[in-house]
């Protein structure tokens, strides 16, 4: 394993993807024209910059009701993963999100989505900022499909809203970017 491939002391619990076990084994395919060829998420996107959300765009599945996104870092030094974002309620016809999403908890648009607080005690994005020499770290853009929405408001834990995806989520589906420290700040 190479330098750049090493993941320093990160967190032991797994991603919110992998505690949910969809209805349908179908997937959906999550991009986004802000991640490079080689993986990483324009500077734009993190903390360290602009610190705005990044555009995603994701396939369709049969008979959603709304669409839910967690990104999350494992790599972060602490117990649990680092919440970067939690949106839901997105409208089922929709199947993409544009860049730079206010930083409110319940949305004008896209219409009735609702934004959880993040790794930072605030609403909506926070883009990646991992310690400066910590190595890449990996965000996984998290997109479930569900069946309903959930009838939780902005202030809800991550805990809740992941027992809520339990209980909703006709299929998932990830995209994994990574994202270094400045060498200069």
């Amino acid at each position: 394993m190479s330098e750049q491939e090493h993941h320093p002391e990160h967190s032991g619990e797994s991603l919110t993807i992998m505690r949910v076990d969809p209805i349908l084994d179908t997937g959906i395919v999550v991009t986004s024209t802000a991640q490079r060829p080689d993986g990483r998420l324009e500077d734009r996107h993190s903390a360290y910059h602009d610190n705005i959300s990044p555009p995603l765009n994701w396939t369709n599945v049969p008979d959603v009701k709304a669409w839910a996104i967690i990104v999350e870092d494992p790599d972060a030094p602490q117990e649990l993963p680092f919440i970067h974002w939690m949106i839901w309620n997105i409208r089922g016809e929709v199947t993409a999100l544009p860049e730079g999403l206010a930083n409110d908890g319940e949305l004008v648009s896209p219409q009735s989505a609702v934004q959880g607080r993040n790794g930072m005690g605030g609403h909506g994005w926070f883009g990646p900022r991992p310690p400066a020499g910590h190595g890449v770290h990996r965000y996984y853009f998290q997109v479930f499909a569900l069946n309903d929405t959930i009838p939780m408001g902005p202030d809800t834990p991550h805990n809740e809203l992941l027992n809520a995806l339990k209980a909703r989520t006709i299929a998932k589906g990830e995209m994994m970017a990574t994202y270094e420290a400045p060498t200069e700040q």
